[in-house]
């Protein structure tokens, strides 16, 4: 793991492991929020069927390998974050 690390990455490890990282004021109500935005993300109530292009579909599965994520998750994922609003087209 340690080898997958970027040297910032590492030097932040390090110091985690000497005990120099100190938690800053408010970063409990930060991690809980972030924890209550994890598990909503990931609570699926509706099923959707959707019909893609072979090619679309073709993208989207290697783009999900490539994150190591199931395709199911990212499709998920894009139309989330473009119904939030982070996500638009370039014109």
């Amino acid at each position: 793991m340690r080898d997958q690390l970027n040297a910032e990455e590492r030097e932040i490890l390090e110091k985690f492991e000497r005990g120099e990282l100190r938690r800053t004021a408010g970063s409990e109500a930060e991690m809980e929020t972030a924890r209550h935005m994890a598990r909503s993300t990931f609570k699926k109530t509706r099923r959707v069927n959707l019909r893609v292009t072979e090619r679309d579909f073709n993208l989207a599965h290697a783009r999900a390998r490539e994150e190591g994520i199931p395709y199911q998750t990212l499709l998920s994922s894009v139309i989330h974050k473009y119904l939030a609003g982070r996500l638009t087209e370039e014109r």
